[in-house]
């Protein structure tokens, strides 16, 4: 395991330091969140992580007894969710949000997240903030059940404004060769089970901003109060928003489904049934993500009725104008997964789902078409 948080410390050697120190950088408060940050880290250490933070590179084993192991990897960062983190002043979810990015693109090829890294620029090293940010890409990954063993925070003053950063990062895992999901398993028939979102995860917040600030909405402003003017009485009722502001609503953190959808591959199998496939709903929506899990000739047909659209999702198409299948298109439309099955496992693949913590339903099924055929379509 290494980090480079601790770097730069010759620097500290006579005259160069304090002219580093005056350009903007500020040595000793890096080295002070990384101080903060270890237990946060060494928090998601697995066995097979080897050596620990302080390196200039990272190593860690592949998990013993796999016959054919192929590595499999995904990078991603928050993107513009961050300007509502940082107008908010909160810095202890975009981690979750990071690590959900790359993590539960893994599973989608049934690959098991073994590591994570990732990479935070930072206008100016404010220790308690890169320290909490930090610790929520560790929190991230004891969700999705693998180790972040190194990253780098870097200053950079003159480029971004003290209050400014951004974060991106990458994941490995690791599959067994004939367990690969590659796309071309499922079969006309097939259901699809859909997996509640936690809201708008963090994709489309170019738009969701441009929608705030066009109507002159306070993210300061009381959600209870903003949807039930917006939208009706009925979402008043929602205890997990009651206290919220909006802002705070739109920094819900991305759910991570990994350790899920790995569960639900072994309960598949141990009643002879599989995973025929993964999508995770990101940019594009489902319109986009669904289709790349099935083979040519075959599309999604979709049934919106079948499963509920978040309240936060439908007040941002209200405030712009935005239809249900736009919003499905733009955003995840209240999925964040959409699993292939075969159809006689859809009661297995549920109840696995729930019994993890997780609203599911059969949300359509995959069919055969023709050339010029649309692979995807809703009714």
């Amino acid at each position: 395991m290494s980090d480079a948080r601790g770097a730069d410390r010759t620097s500290k050697q006579g005259g160069a330091w304090g002219r580093y120190a005056a350009s903007g950088v500020d040595i000793e408060a890096g080295e002070r969140a990384v101080e903060m940050m270890r237990a946060s880290v060494d928090a998601t250490r697995r066995s097979e992580v080897i050596g620990g933070l302080g390196g200039f590179a990272s190593a860690m084993a592949l998990p013993a007894g796999m016959r054919e192991p192929v590595l499999v990897s995904s990078t991603d960062g928050v993107g513009t969710k961050i300007a509502i983190a940082i107008a908010m002043g909160r810095y202890d979810a975009v981690g979750h949000d990071l690590v959900a990015m790359c993590a539960d693109d893994l599973v989608c090829a049934g690959a098991e997240p073994l590591f994570f890294l990732d990479y935070l620029a930072v206008g100016r090293v404010f220790p308690e903030r890169v320290a909490a940010i930090v610790g929520s890409v560790a929190d991230g990954c004891r969700l999705a059940g693998c180790a972040l063993i190194g990253g780098e925070t870097a200053e950079h003053p003159g480029l971004m404004e003290p209050d400014e950063f951004d974060v991106a990062g990458f994941c490995v895992g690791v599959v067994e060769r004939d367990r690969l999901l590659d796309g071309t398993a499922a079969r006309a028939g097939d259901a699809l089970i859909g997996i509640a979102s936690s809201g708008l995860h963090s994709n489309g917040f170019s738009l969701v901003r441009r929608i705030v600030a066009d109507a002159a909405v306070d993210l300061g402003e009381g959600y209870a109060n903003l949807a039930c003017r917006i939208l009706g009485p009925e979402t008043a009722s929602e205890p997990q928003t009651a206290s919220l502001a909006l802002g705070e609503v739109l920094l819900t953190p991305t759910r991570i489904y990994s350790q899920a959808i790995l569960a639900l591959r072994r309960r598949l199998l141990a009643t002879g049934s599989d995973l025929r496939g993964v999508a995770h709903i990101t940019g594009g929506g489902l319109p986009g993500n669904v289709p790349r899990v099935l083979p040519e000739g075959l599309g999604a047909s979709l049934h919106p009725a079948a499963w509920p659209m978040p309240s936060i999702m439908r007040l941002i198409g209200a405030l712009g104008g935005l239809s249900e299948a736009e919003l499905r298109s733009t955003f995840n439309g209240g999925l964040g997964m959409v699993c292939v099955v075969p159809a006689e496992a859809v009661p297995t693949a549920i109840s696995s789902l729930n019994e993890d913590g997780l609203a599911a339903w059969r949300v359509g099924e995959v069919v055969a078409i023709d050339a010029h055929g649309a692979r995807y379509s809703e009714s």
